[in-house]
C-alpha cells in the first residue's frame, strides 16, 4: 500500500519488543522486509534502525546481502546505537551507558562496512570479532547497500559522516512541538558542522527526519503533515519518515487521512 500511495521508502523497526507494544504481536525486521520485497517493485525498503543490542555484524551481513538480493537493490540499512530496555534485558544483559553504546555502535558500523565491501575480513575489537568473514556474493548494490545512520549527538554524527549515505535524527525528547523543532534545528546545524570537520560533501548526504518523535503526530491531519514537511524542508531535510496510522496509541490515526495525504500532498512533492 505504501508503494501504491506513492511513498519513496518504507521502513520497519528492528526490536525484539518495544515499549507499550512489547506484549503485542511482533515480527522480526529481516523476514518482514523480505516479504515486502516480494510484493513490491519500486519502493525502497529499510530498517529504522537496526540495533547492535542483539545483532553481530558477521551474521547480520549475511542477512543483509540476501535481503538486498531479494529486493533487487532496493534495500537501505538504517542503523543506530541501540537503546536501553527490553532489547537488552530480554537477553539477560545489563544496559550499557550512553558512551559505551556509542563506542559499540561505531565498531559495529565499521565492521559491517568492512564485511560488506571486503572479500575476507578479520577484525578484533572491544565488542566484536570476525575471523576471515566472507563477503561473497556481495550486495546487489555496489560497493554495498547504503547506510542511513541515526545520530543525535556529535560523536555518532561522525559515524554518519564517515559511513552514511544518509543521516537520520529524532531530535531530543520534548514536551512541546516548539521545543522539539528547536532541537531538530540544533541537530541539523551540528551535523552540518560535523560534515565540514570530516571533509564530507554535504550534497552527498541525505537527511532524514523521524517526524513522530515530536509530541504531535505527523499524520493527525493533512494540514499537520504539510506543516511537518514544510518545516523539515526549511531545515535542510531531504526526507521525512512518518508512522503508519494505528487504531490506538502509539501513533493513533486514520488511514483515510493517509489516503488524502497520498492523493493531495504527495503529488506536490514530486
Amino acid at each position: 500500500m505504501a508503494e501504491e500511495y506513492g511513498f519513496d521508502h518504507a521502513w520497519t523497526y528492528d526490536h525484539l519488543g518495544w515499549r507499550s507494544l512489547v506484549d503485542k504481536p511482533w515480527f522480526d525486521a529481516v523476514p518482514t522486509l523480505t516479504a515486502a520485497a516480494m510484493v513490491t517493485s519500486e519502493i525502497r525498503l529499510g530498517t529504522l534502525v537496526a540495533s547492535p543490542n542483539f545483532r553481530h555484524p558477521v551474521h547480520f551481513a549475511r542477512e543483509l546481502t540476501a535481503l538486498d538480493d531479494v529486493a533487487d537493490g532496493r534495500f537501505t540499512l538504517g542503523v543506530g546505537a541501540g537503546g536501553t530496555g527490553f532489547d537488552t534485558t530480554v537477553l539477560g544483559g545489563d544496559d550499557l551507558g550512553a558512551r559505551a553504546r556509542a563506542d559499540r555502535f561505531a565498531e559495529f558500523t565499521e565492521l559491517l562496512d568492512k564485511i560488506l565491501t571486503t572479500d575476507s575480513t578479520t577484525f578484533r575489537g572491544e565488542h566484536y570479532t570476525a575471523v576471515e568473514a566472507r563477503r561473497s556474493p556481495g550486495c546487489a548494490q555496489v560497493p554495498r547497500l547504503p547506510f542511513v545512520v541515526a545520530a543525535n549527538q556529535r560523536r555518532s554524527m561522525r559515524v554518519a559522516a564517515r559511513f552514511g549515505k544518509g543521516w537520520v535524527t529524532t531530535g531530543r525528547a520534548a514536551d512541546t512541538a516548539a521545543a522539539w523543532w528547536r532541537s531538530v534545528g540544533e541537530a541539523a546545524n551540528a551535523f552540518e558542522e560535523v560534515l565540514d570537520e570530516q571533509g564530507r560533501d554535504p550534497l552527498g548526504v541525505d537527511r532524514y527526519l523521524s517526524a513522530d518523535a515530536s509530541p504531535e503526530y505527523s499524520l493527525s491531519s493533512v494540514e499537520q503533515f504539510r506543516e511537518v514537511v514544510g518545516r523539515a524542508g526549511e531545515l535542510g531535510f531531504t526526507d521525512v519518515i512518518c508512522h503508519w496510522p494505528r487504531p490506538d496509541e502509539p501513533y493513533a490515526g486514520k488511514e483515510s487521512t493517509l489516503e488524502q495525504i497520498a492523493s493531495e500532498v504527495l503529488p506536490e512533492l514530486r
